[in-house]
């Protein structure tokens, strides 16, 4: 279960004792911001703000890399998109094997927004995540009425996920000793073993979970999805947050 310690790296910080619904819902009103918010500055401190308390919950700088990196990709791309392919005022060219490229100022600029935008709402996220374990997110989500079979596959799946990794690890292993990646051919056919080996191993294990549960009398309540009451501190620091954030983003 590494991975699953490595989301709740921050359990003794002060924003991991916060109620998951109000962080759930300050999240949520600060993902609204940044995506409305018409600048670039308010995205990037939202940004660097969830890398900072993500540090400050002794979080991996490699961990925090890992996170980033794919939504990182995802705002270069829009960025070189908007520059080269959008806009109309040139700012710079060059010429590529005789064809001509040019950039354009305003596109640029638009690019810039929306990747600020993408990495204000990852950091928002991340933060959120690295504070919460999975099953009090989902508590969350269960209170805000999200349909109860979504946060039941959900959950039974994140719990399982683990299982078919460590699975899918000495299978990888096993063929691994037996030269079954030597060669793209040899390659192929193995990883083909492989998944279907866990496609396999899901289904059964699935159905044994479900005779399980049901010798054992479960009725679809999950008693991890009940909430305590809410504490008027908790309340209050969270408002104040969503308040202050507000003050800046109409800045």
């Amino acid at each position: 279960m590494r991975f699953a310690a490595a989301d709740i790296s921050g359990q003794g910080h002060l924003l991991a004792r916060l109620d998951s619904r109000l962080k759930l819902l300050a999240s949520l009103a600060l993902l609204v911001m940044v995506v409305s918010h018409k600048g670039v500055w308010f995205p990037l401190l939202t940004a660097a703000a969830g890398v900072a308390i993500c540090f400050s919950m002794g979080v991996r700088p490699r961990l925090l890399l890992i996170r980033f990196s794919e939504p990182l990709v995802i705002a270069l791309v829009v960025l070189v998109l908007k520059a080269f392919f959008s806009g109309q005022t040139v700012l710079w060219s060059f010429n590529i094997a005789g064809m001509a490229i040019f950039c354009h100022q305003d596109g640029l600029l638009e690019g810039i927004r929306i990747a600020s935008r993408i990495m204000g709402a990852c950091a928002v996220v991340a933060t959120v995540g690295f504070a919460t374990p999975f099953t009090e997110l989902l508590a969350a989500l269960a209170w805000l009425r999200v349909p109860q079979g979504l946060i039941e596959v959900t959950m039974f799946a994140w719990r399982y996920l683990f299982v078919l990794a460590d699975d899918a690890q000495v299978v990888y292993a096993a063929q691994r000793n037996r030269l079954g990646y030597v060669g793209f051919r040899r390659s192929f056919r193995s990883f083909g073993t492989l998944a279907g080996a866990l496609v396999i191993k899901a289904f059964d294990t699935s159905q044994t979970m479900t005779i399980a549960m049901v010798q054992r009398g479960y009725d679809g309540s999950l008693p991890m999805l009940k909430h305590r009451p809410f504490r008027l501190e908790e309340v209050s620091a969270a408002l104040l947050a969503v308040l202050a954030m507000g003050v800046l983003w109409q800045m």
